[in-house]
């Protein structure tokens, strides 16, 4: 009897470190690599754009000061050429690798990916999951919203308040 096993799926918080993603992806070298946007899947032929490393400090709306260091992959939702292929895993890891050679790539860093198709605007995602089934890794991207940092630590501390 043939069973098909579940797909093995790694859900991330939404500022989930660029090393722990890459782990998940290690094992899987061979699948291709499909992102998806909320429900709709980037077009095969995408393209890893550019690769950004930072540090930033900020102030927020309540006065408060924070830092944090993230890792940007800028992609070109673009449609598949002829002859060519889709993206491995391995081709995505070895990209990473080649910017890793030249630009100290830090794996405890945020993972954040930029994404959109020639000529429009640009959209911020975080990584929600990684879907591994027989010869795809889905990674699948929720946008980022913009956030109230001192609402979001009032409504955090009230419902950790509560539990205790």
């Amino acid at each position: 009897m043939n069973v098909r096993a579940s797909p093995l799926i790694s859900e991330f918080p939404d500022d989930a470190p660029l090393g722990s993603i890459l782990d998940v992806l290690d094992a899987h070298a061979n699948k291709a690599l499909v992102l998806t946007l909320g429900n709709e899947r980037v077009q095969a032929g995408y393209r890893i754009m550019e690769v950004k490393t930072g540090s930033f400090v900020t102030l927020d709306c309540g006065g408060n000061r924070d830092a944090w260091r993230e890792t940007i992959l800028q992609g070109e939702d673009i449609p598949l050429t002829h002859g060519s292929a889709p993206m491995t895993v391995a081709k995505f890891l070895s990209i990473l690798g080649q910017v890793g050679n030249k630009v100290q790539l830090d794996m405890d860093a945020r993972l954040t990916w930029e994404v959109s198709r020639p000529d429009d605007p640009m959209q911020v995602y975080d990584v929600a999951d990684i879907e591994i089934d027989n010869d795809r890794a889905i990674v699948r991207l929720s946008p980022r919203p913009a956030i109230c940092k001192p609402r979001r630590r009032a409504q955090q501390a009230r419902v950790s308040a509560c539990c205790v």
